[in-house]
């Protein structure tokens, strides 16, 4: 029988970013200690750790003490070497493991399993060299989506390729998937968290607009029949179990404009799209995962009130100006979260903000409001 990491033990969390820090925050508020490996000093997360490593993920002499340090391990980001997990794995319980993190920090390897498992997804073609890309295409059709195999979020990665002009300015220096351009009616996203004893359960669904290829905003309950709300978290379960994922899993989809889930993404961490559950759920995201590396049971994921998450990006600032947050600060069904980051820079995730109402609709009217200030 696998122990429980009980509170008053340290977790130790590899990334420094802003899911690393509200997973952070969680812990604490449940008597944990937090240990950071991050390469950069002063990083969110480490602004909530009761201590830092900051090395390079290669440093086997830092990883081994930081190892040594904790309890058990867990990551809140993909760009995380896999050998180096399966290596911290032979010192400590890690969750995931490197194999789920292998699978899901490249497209290549991720596509394939989908593909394997019988999972619904786009039609896509794998490219090792230049030369592979005119079949590829002639096989997916145009327009569609080359994507870089490896460091692919918030579009960065990615070409839209719609005619012969663009597939002649495509300069192919890695290998890379084509996929073909889908018709979507809109985004979801489906968190499943599942525990070490295999249990497993799904926050409400997401529904998210996207903006320049960041998350711009979610909405929750996503504003979609009950049955594709249904199959999407099936999906998104029966994916975490194949996987046989300890921790939590984001599955973004595509809802065709003819009713079609396509699964588009995987994330074994914490996501963006989650974060309204800070605020609005019985348990949040951050919680959830800190539960399942600790083998204790899952909480419950109801959803107190319905909710509207807007990401707050460093395109608000001015130079080194923060915005005004009273208008966030005055809305009484409001939540303002910071990321604590020293450097705003367009398109950078600085922060969030929630609003609660008595519906999804009434609550999106109100973030956009502010939202809309914020910008002028």
């Amino acid at each position: 029988m696998v122990s429980r990491i009980e509170p008053g033990s340290t977790i130790g969390v590899l990334g420094g970013g802003q899911l690393g820090r509200m997973f952070g925050i969680a812990a604490r508020r449940m008597g944990y200690r937090v240990h950071v490996y991050e390469p950069t000093p002063d990083c969110p997360t480490c602004q909530v750790a009761d201590r830092e490593f900051i090395s390079s993920y290669s440093d086997r002499m830092a990883l081994a003490a930081f190892a040594a340090s904790v309890d058990v391990i867990t990551f809140e980001f993909e760009n995380i070497p896999a050998e180096t997990v399966n290596e911290l794995a032979r010192c400590k319980p890690t969750h995931p493991s490197a194999l789920v993190l292998h699978t899901c920090q490249n497209r290549e390897r991720e596509k394939l399993f989908l593909r394997g498992h019988g999972y619904p997804h786009a039609r896509f073609a794998l490219i090792e060299t230049p030369a592979d890309l005119e079949p590829a295409i002639a096989h997916v059709g145009l327009p569609a989506v080359l994507k870089t195999a490896d460091f692919g979020y918030d579009g960065k990665g990615q070409v839209k390729v719609t005619n012969a002009a663009d597939l002649a300015a495509v300069s192919l220096e890695e290998r890379g998937v084509v996929e073909e351009w889908v018709d979507f009616a809109c985004e979801l996203s489906a968190i499943c968290a599942r525990g070490q004893d295999g249990s497993s359960v799904l926050f409400p669904i997401a529904e998210n607009v996207h903006s320049r290829h960041i998350l711009h905003h979610s909405i929750v309950p996503a504003r979609v029949p009950p049955s594709v709300q249904d199959e999407a978290g099936r999906i998104a379960a029966s994916i975490a179990e194949d996987l046989n994922l300890v921790g939590l899993l984001a599955v973004e989809f595509f809802l065709t404009s003819d009713g079609r889930l396509l699964v588009n993404e995987l994330a074994p961490r914490p996501h963006n799209s989650g974060h309204y559950s800070f605020d609005a759920c019985v348990t949040s995201q951050f919680e959830q995962h800190l539960r399942a590396v600790t083998n204790y049971p899952l909480g419950s994921t109801q959803l107190l009130s319905p909710v509207v998450m807007v990401n707050l990006l460093g395109d608000l600032w001015r130079g080194e100006r923060a915005p005004d947050w009273t208008p966030i600060l005055r809305e009484p069904r409001a939540k303002l979260h910071l990321y604590g980051k020293a450097e705003a820079r367009p398109g950078r995730k600085m922060g969030h903000f929630c609003v609660l109402e008595e519906s999804a609709e009434v609550a999106l009217q109100t973030a956009l409001r502010i939202q809309g200030i914020l910008e002028h």
